[in-house]
């Protein structure tokens, strides 16, 4: 399958659109990672000052979160500029994603962030220009030397389903049941890709330029360990329940994997599963905690399930999936691993 026919993001701000369910999947990790990308940013402008500034967010998705990254830049610009004494440069904002997604959502959320920016330097929103480029990070994108800086937390997802994954009936990805090969296959699929994104990215980077990448990751070198799958594993058992109950194809099942992979951590950052309530939930909150993440899944994964499975099945799969992770959320912590890697190209 190649995820760059099929895979987006929920579009709009619906209920259960991205826009509306991202505070987990990019806000906090942003938030997380803001000391890295002030001393990425303050770097780059200390030592490669110049009168405008090219900065690239892949994989920007969609919504007002889609900014939040941009603004941290900027902001960082701003506060460097006035402690030199130096007019703010003109800045180039690249928002990049796959050709499905949601730009109209972005571009309608423009005048809030001009407005931020405002807020946040006075002039900002005058000497600010952003730009939608829609296509695959994992080939080149712009034009060799003319990006001083690039955010991405989306370098999880892998360029296709890998193949060979024959044998992994009755899992959507990595598994304690899935069979060595199926490891092996998605580690190569992954090391491919990143292998393949920063060839690209170092031709598109100016020396000096500086990158800030987040990974969803894991902390053990165990690529089957509950903390890097367990939440796709909930989704296979809603999923396998439906395909008992003869309301799902069993070899459609069987045929449908997810394009992820989750490395070993660097660096780590643990961001709760539901962004609205503590590690995890008292006995009496668990079915709002379960509602949440199960919102937050469906906005992620509703595009590339419609694709496989038909639109008739969203509604019951995704019931049933809040339902169990609200009990397991019940009974013990849960959080995702982040891995965020800061790295300069050097001459």
């Amino acid at each position: 399958m190649e995820v760059v026919q099929v895979l987006c993001m929920k579009e709009g701000n619906g209920d259960t659109s991205y826009a509306k369910n991202s505070l987990v999947q990019l806000k906090k990790i942003i938030s997380l990672t803001k000391p890295m990308i002030e001393e990425a940013i303050t770097n780059l402008y200390c030592n490669n000052f110049t009168a405008s500034l090219c900065i690239a967010d892949l994989g920007c998705s969609s919504g007002p979160n889609t900014f939040f990254a941009v603004l941290e830049v900027v902001t960082t610009v701003d506060k460097m500029r006035k402690k030199m004494d130096r007019q703010l440069p003109e800045i180039q904002v690249f928002l990049n994603d796959l050709p499905g997604n949601d730009f109209n959502t972005i571009f309608k959320s423009l005048n809030k962030f001009r407005k931020d920016l405002e807020k946040t330097t006075g002039e900002g929103a005058e000497s600010c220009f952003v730009t939608g480029v829609p296509g695959s990070f994992c080939s080149r994108l712009f034009p060799s030397k003319s990006l001083h800086f690039v955010h991405s937390s989306s370098i999880s997802i892998v360029h296709q389903v890998p193949q060979g994954l024959e044998s992994n009936k009755g899992n959507i990805y990595m598994a304690s049941s899935s069979p060595p090969s199926v490891l092996k296959a998605y580690y190569e699929q992954f090391q491919s890709d990143f292998s393949m994104f920063l060839r690209c990215r170092s031709e598109e980077l100016l020396e000096g330029g500086s990158m800030v990448l987040t990974f969803l990751g894991r902390r053990s070198d165990d690529r089957s360990r509950k903390k890097c799958c367990y939440i796709w594993e909930l989704l296979a058992v809603a999923l396998n329940d439906m395909v008992a109950e003869g309301l799902v194809d069993e070899e459609k099942m069987d045929s449908f994997n997810i394009p992820q992979y989750a490395p070993s951590p660097a660096e780590v950052s643990k961001v709760n599963w539901n962004a609205y309530h503590g590690e995890f939930c008292p006995s009496d909150a668990y079915k709002d905690c379960g509602y949440n993440v199960a919102k937050l899944i469906r906005a992620v994964m509703e595009p590339l399930l419609v694709s496989h499975f038909g639109d008739g099945i969203i509604e019951e799969v995704f019931s049933r999936y809040k339902k169990i992770v609200a009990v397991r959320m019940s009974r013990e912590k849960t959080s995702f691993v982040n891995v965020t890697v800061s790295m300069t190209k050097r001459g």
